[in-house]
């Protein structure tokens, strides 16, 4: 059954500069600051606020001696007015795609196994086919672009979703594609390069790059030393920068962890080696990601068969979605 007029906030008559109040407050933290970002006046802004806390009959917003913070209703409207805005942007980037013969702008976050093949050959496809549909990739941990993608900062991502990220769950659609091997990797002619008989307990002791303690990969990594009683290496440069691990391993003789897709590719240009050792540690799966209520644009949905033609290619899989 239709609800037509019967719905709150028409009832209300509420207003989108409400909905851009509640983003810029949460953002700037006060009204002050989220008046002046919005081109009005702060009465008008708090008058704005007290209607639609009065529809509501709730507190959205806490005073305290740092400014105004969000309440759990607060919180609750926050996420939903972005919602609405995004929704509301990604309308006009849908019309604008059609009058131009799909154009528009597309927003990807991906993880750097997938970044290595699948993403650029899919987006390779896309751009010479529509050249003028704008890309906006991003490379990113999981944990990350996962809330960007329930939000609808996200068109689509590719990676995974993480275990104590639960709460997501029911707001994004899984699309499995395949786990991520990892390896050990250094310089061209680091004395290990040709070494054969490598072990978890010979390399306890070697000067490492590793990504930050707390990451997945991190903890993946120091589980498979503990897991065999071996004390984790302690000489460790931390940064999840492919940057700036790549530089440090040119300029030195220190290892680094990384997906083994990523480190084919730089050994395939002869910058890094992958070392003789079979880790006893991998990634979970990953995949691709949209929201679960999200109505993709003409110009995303190009971008995602695209996607899913990649992953088939690469990874010799079927992509199809999955209920988490």
């Amino acid at each position: 059954m239709v609800q037509g007029y019967s719905n709150w906030f028409v009832r209300a008559r509420l207003k989108t500069r409400q909905l851009l109040l509640l983003a810029a407050m949460e953002e700037e933290g006060n009204v002050r600051r989220a008046a002046d970002v919005l081109g009005m006046t702060q009465p008008a802004a708090s008058r704005l606020l007290k209607e639609l806390e009065d529809v509501l009959e709730v507190s959205l917003f806490d005073r305290t001696s740092h400014g105004m913070r969000a309440t759990l209703y607060g919180e609750v409207m926050i996420r939903h007015a972005r919602m609405v805005l995004s929704n509301l942007s990604q309308a006009h980037d849908e019309i604008s795609a059609l009058r131009a013969g799909l154009a528009g702008k597309v927003q990807i976050g991906v993880i750097a196994a997938a970044a290595a093949t699948m993403v650029p050959l899919a987006i390779g496809r896309v751009k010479a086919e529509y050249p003028q549909l704008q890309i906006w990739l991003q490379v990113e941990t999981s944990n990350v672009m996962l809330p960007l993608v329930a939000q609808g900062d996200l068109d689509i991502m590719v990676g995974r979703v993480l275990e104590q990220q639960g709460q997501y769950k029911d707001a994004v659609r899984y699309e499995p594609i395949a786990d991520e091997p990892l390896c050990v990797v250094a310089r061209p002619g680091h004395p290990l390069e040709h070494a054969t008989g490598l072990t978890m307990r010979g390399l306890e002791s070697a000067a490492w790059v590793l990504h930050p303690p707390g990451s997945v990969l991190r903890h993946r990594f120091d589980m498979a030393f503990s897991e065999l009683d071996i004390r984790p290496p302690q000489n460790v440069v931390n940064t999840n920068n492919f940057l700036a691990i790549w530089s440090l391993l040119l300029h030195s003789d220190m290892l680094a962890v990384m997906p083994d897709e990523v480190a084919r590719q730089y050994e395939e240009f002869g910058t890094l080696k992958r070392l003789a050792i079979e880790l006893p540690c991998r990634m979970d799966a990953f995949g691709i990601i949209t929201r679960q209520t999200q109505l993709l644009s003409p110009a995303a949905s190009v971008v995602l068969s695209a996607l899913r033609d990649a992953a088939a290619e690469v990874y010799g899989v079927g992509v199809g979605a999955l209920a988490l």
